[in-house]
């Protein structure tokens, strides 16, 4: 009787890890692109407010590649000791966050639109 009683309680055991669902929860990854909006430009076309900003804060840097975008932000892919970095500068060489790089709006804002035209 033990024995019949034994090989139930197995078989039930047996029958219930079958019947349990494997629940992964997989990863979700949101890539940003702010890079998309920047077009490359020649490194002789650099305002020298940018150049000079690099030689003060970086001036063991190699500047790579440098980009450009419709807000007049610069994005430089640089080198110091074999390390790539990329910063972000406006037009008058201040460093910006990556946050702070955004697409030019050309949508007008409610405020706009009220306000009236005094040209």
């Amino acid at each position: 009787m033990k024995k019949l009683i034994l090989t139930v309680a197995i078989v039930a055991s047996g029958f219930s890890t079958f019947a349990l669902v494997n629940h992964s929860i997989e990863n979700e990854t949101i890539a940003v692109s702010i890079a998309d909006e920047f077009k490359e430009i020649a490194l002789e076309n650099l305002p020298e407010t940018i150049t000079a900003a690099m030689a003060k804060d970086f001036p063991q840097a190699t500047i790579n590649k440098a980009y450009l975008n419709s807000n007049e932000q610069y994005k430089l892919e640089f080198t110091i000791d074999g390390t790539e970095n990329i910063v972000y500068a406006d037009k008058d060489g201040n460093w910006l966050k990556e946050a702070d790089v955004m697409p030019k709006k050309e949508e007008t804002t409610e405020e706009e639109e009220l306000e009236p035209n005094n040209k």
